[in-house]
């Protein structure tokens, strides 16, 4: 289960975020990023946050730690910015946070080289759940002491904003084109041998029941919050069968490839790594 803490200070908001996280201090003398309950896209947000990172930290890859953080709406009376204000006001009660990597820098593909084997782990799990938001355009990988770390999985499993579509989605091809590690040659089929046995029902069963039951209440459709979980489960493990083939890696879109360095060399990286976390 996700640990909890308190917030005690506000520091700052992150403008690169469409949903304003901010910086907070804790009761444990940490420092998060916060995402909070009351930004524009909801608590799906935080659900997909929750599940995506858990799975992603199951499976070796690196996701800072995720906390349930508690937020009093009165430290919200200080703050100058009225935006900040209003969503820290409209965000009392449990909001998530993710550890905060002091000195990290954006990942850019002309100076990290990134394995190929390496690569096809991040890009077969952003395939698993869908994930639309690690992009050449938007890269959500840190760089922290020399490793490569995923964040901001907020954008996965579309799906299930819409949940009558989500099993037609178990089947759906996953286009890779434009996925920030694309130029590295991601050995997917390798991540699929790998990671696939992996993915089983208790697994992402384990992953599911980390999300806070306030999240998953009043889902329409759903007799309460056991049910939204199963339903994850089902969805996410229908996808697992040769996902790889259904990944494509072809061609970046026109808008900018002179932003995406890797493409006009061939794909050969700087520098070759693969290095994995321990698992927790």
């Amino acid at each position: 289960m996700l640990r909890e803490v308190t917030a005690t200070r506000y520091v700052t908001p992150l403008r690169e975020g469409g949903s304003l996280p901010g910086i907070v201090e804790a009761d444990d003398l940490g420092t998060y990023v916060m995402k909070f309950t009351g930004a524009g896209q909801g608590r799906k947000t935080l659900v997909a946050e929750v599940l995506a990172g858990r799975l992603a930290q199951r499976l070796g890859l690196r996701v800072p730690e995720l906390v349930r953080i508690q937020l009093d709406p009165v430290i919200g009376l200080s703050e100058p910015d009225e935006e900040v204000q209003a969503l820290l006001k409209g965000s009392g009660g449990l909001n998530l946070g993710m550890d905060f990597l002091p000195g990290s820098l954006g990942l850019e593909p002309q100076t990290f080289g990134v394995s190929a084997a390496e690569a096809g782990r991040v890009v077969w799990f952003d395939a698993l759940v869908g994930n639309v938001d690690r992009s050449w355009r938007n890269t959500n990988l840190l760089v922290w002491h020399g490793d490569m770390w995923l964040i901001d999985h907020g954008a996965s499993m579309i799906w299930h904003h819409n949940w009558p579509s989500a099993q037609a989605s178990s089947g759906r091809p996953y286009d890779a084109s434009d996925h920030v590690l694309a130029p590295f040659g991601p050995d997917v089929a390798a991540a699929q041998a790998e990671l696939g046995p992996l993915v089983t029902d208790g697994l992402l069963a384990e992953c599911a029941a980390e999300i806070p039951d306030e999240w998953l209440t009043d889902e329409p459709g759903f007799a309460g919050p056991g049910e939204v979980r199963d339903a994850y489960v089902r969805t996410l493990s229908g996808r697992v069968p040769a996902l790889n083939e259904r990944i494509t890696l072809g061609a970046p879109t026109a808008d900018g490839p002179s932003r995406a360095p890797g493409w006009l060399t061939g794909g050969r990286p700087l520098r070759q790594r693969d290095q994995r976390a321990a698992r927790p």
